[in-house]
């Protein structure tokens, strides 16, 4: 055997032991799923309305105009809820006019914000 063969015999034996050694890490371990019966979980489902915020906000609502004739109103939100469009919470007051997309659950006829984003 020349050098050059050597060498080639070496890269393959170390290249086969890396194969070996590495495929167990990537393998998917087994997982059991276990359900129990009786058992109902019911989450509220979160939509989405984009619109500009209106002159009038009574304390606690946010109004919002879109492309509908009414304007659409939401409940309950407060200073933990409202963030800027990278995601920072928002210091200050919704101006009127600014363009916001709120994150909302809905119970019937009560529409609870679950955050809001300021666009502007």
């Amino acid at each position: 055997m020349n050098m050059r063969e050597a060498s080639m015999v070496k890269k393959t034996i170390i290249a086969l032991a890396c194969v070996l050694i590495a495929s167990p890490a990537f393998a998917q371990t087994a997982t059991r799923l276990t359900t129990v019966e009786g058992v109902t979980v019911t989450a509220p489902v979160i939509s989405a309305q984009g619109g500009t915020a209106a002159s009038y906000q009574p304390p606690g609502t946010l109004v919002i105009r879109t492309d509908s004739a009414n304007p659409e109103r939401f409940d309950s939100f407060g200073p933990g809820v409202v963030f800027d469009k990278f995601g920072r919470p928002f210091r200050g007051s919704i101006q009127p006019g600014a363009r916001v997309v709120v994150f909302y659950a809905s119970d019937g006829y009560t529409r609870l914000v679950d955050h809001i984003v300021v666009l502007d």
